[in-house]
């Protein structure tokens, strides 16, 4: 266990060496904080650039009557995995191109009329493709108040899901998420901020089938959020990086049903967990809280589904977290985090827990960044507490 974890240090103290060059400013950028151009100056000279490139949004064109603009970025992860399995179960090492993504967005006509699509050519490269196809959509701002959308993009359920894979503290999120919370879904949606962005909501009406998936049946899925931020608008990516000279905080709530009925559930809906169940009900509460680098967040999901056919009883589920990190310095931060899942509450000794400990450092805050946690799965139905280590590197380009 010593090496793996001085291999782990040493690794990540290369890296943040090699790294030390990797931002780089434009021009203006330098102007503007050296005080030689004013910021009326600087917008005029970023507005009239037909083509650019900045760093975390890609390469950019736009038309010369600026009613059109393309942009092309991405972003790239790359992971090792070493688990050390209890009870003789085989460890396993491996590396993965975790989320490789090619993204495509901008606005026509207008700037109010905003597109993204988001492929992973990894996903599009096994046999079905389907989870090759993420953020996919057309969105129509008609006030901040009020937008529109249509497409394929997450589901507003689940505060640690709404969260960007690119902007945790950890280098996943929970194991549990996936089995709790909605990702991607075809449908219509409608959000907004509202009391100067005090308050924000959204609701949506989908497919209810997963990712990039169409069932010819009768159902759907509706999702309704709210959320409220008393002291002021927060980014909600995970660490404090703007190191935040007040305090803020973030509370809210978030209602998920799925009018599943027999024999339509999917390997998509919430990655098979709920097969063989309809008319799932899944609500649930979140908190984050920022200041002066500390971030802390947690969250708590419930899930019920009826039973059908050869399944005569119900099934409801539990998922918690609570986790805490601290920004060191403005690009090294530590997290702990421990969550657990309760498979079926109507059932014992089904528990799954976990404790991890993280370091990440932030070349460019999510654009560049290492990250390294070391965890420990607890199973109570197999009595087993796998020892799990892992490193991944990203990039925003």
């Amino acid at each position: 266990m010593s090496k793996r974890l001085f291999a782990v240090g040493a690794a990540l103290a290369t890296c943040v060496l090699v790294a030390q060059g990797a931002q780089a400013k434009s021009l203006e950028d330098i102007l503007k904080e050296k005080g030689v151009i004013t910021e009326a100056d600087y917008k005029e000279v970023v507005k009239s650039k037909p083509f650019d490139y900045k760093l975390g949004k890609g390469v950019t064109f736009t038309s010369a009557d600026e009613k059109f603009q393309f942009s092309l970025g991405g972003r790239m992860q790359f992971r090792y995995t070493f688990e050390d399995k209890d009870n003789g179960a085989g460890d396993s090492s491996k590396f993965e191109a975790k989320r490789i993504r090619l993204i495509a967005q901008g606005y026509a006509y207008s700037k109010d009329l905003t597109y993204k699509m988001e492929i992973d050519p990894v996903q599009l490269a096994k046999t079905d493709g389907r989870g090759g196809l993420l953020d996919s959509y057309i969105n129509y701002k008609l006030m901040n108040e009020l937008q529109f959308l249509v497409g394929q993009t997450k589901v507003k359920y689940g505060y640690s899901m709404i969260q960007a894979d690119s902007n945790l503290m950890f280098v996943d999120r929970a194991p549990w998420v996936g089995k709790m919370m909605p990702g991607y879904e075809l449908g219509a949606y409608a959000y907004g901020k509202v009391f100067n962005g005090l308050m924000d909501y959204a609701v949506s009406v989908t497919n209810g089938d997963g990712q990039t998936e169409l069932a010819n049946t009768n159902h759907n899925a509706f999702a309704a959020r709210v959320a409220f931020s008393p002291l002021g608008a927060m980014a909600n990516d995970e660490p404090d990086l703007a190191i935040s000279k007040k305090p803020l905080f973030t509370v809210g709530a978030n209602y998920f049903y799925n009018s599943l009925d027999a024999g339509e559930s999917k390997n998509g809906n919430y990655g098979g967990e709920w097969n063989g169940y309809h008319d799932i009900n899944n609500y649930g509460f979140d908190a984050h809280f920022k200041w002066m680098g500390l971030a802390v967040q947690g969250e708590v999901l419930f899930a019920e589904g009826d039973g059908v056919g050869a399944i005569a009883n119900d099934k409801r589920t539990m998922g918690w977290y609570a986790q805490a990190g601290y920004m060191i310095t403005p690009k090294l931060g530590v997290a702990f985090r421990y969550s657990q899942y309760d498979e079926n509450r109507n059932e014992g000794s089904d528990l799954e827990s976990e404790q991890i400990g993280s370091v990440s450092y932030y070349f460019d805050q999510h654009r560049l960044k290492l990250q390294a946690d070391v965890a420990n799965i607890h199973n109570q139905d197999t009595d087993r507490d796998d020892m799990q280590y892992r490193m991944q590197v990203q990039l925003v380009f």
